[in-house]
């Protein structure tokens, strides 16, 4: 149903670098590279946007969550992102109360947002 979507960053230059970071260990990269905007996904396919907030006014939290290929590179994301500065929501888990499998962590990015990875095939031992 959506095709890509995009968020608006206060401090883009901080943006970028986290986004860089973090989606780099998911194995998404900048696809498209426009000065005031950045696409980022694989194939060359922008999938997610981040943009220069221009408005007076603090920009809403919005929740995103990126596919992960395994458990472990939930963590590196995770691991990742408190690296780079980002405030850690929610460790690297199983979440059974969404579905059997689901395995995500949860960060702050610089504009405040809820940022997620996500693998949905975990054991249960994971």
């Amino acid at each position: 149903m959506i095709d890509h979507f995009g968020i608006n960053c206060s401090d883009f230059e901080a943006s970028a670098r986290f986004y860089d970071a973090v989606l780099g260990v998911l194995g998404y990269g900048r696809q498209m590279d426009v000065g005031v905007a950045i696409g980022y996904g694989t194939e060359g396919h922008p999938d997610f946007w981040i943009t220069r907030w221009q408005g007076g006014e603090p920009n809403r939290e919005m929740h995103c969550a990126f596919r992960a290929e395994s458990v472990e590179a939930v963590q590196a994301f995770h691991a990742k992102a408190v690296e780079v500065g980002a405030e850690s929501l929610h460790e690297p888990r199983l979440w059974p109360e969404y579905h059997p499998g689901y395995y995500g962590a949860f960060v702050r990015d610089p504009d405040g947002n809820n940022v997620e990875a996500v693998y949905h095939r975990a054991r249960p031992d994971a």
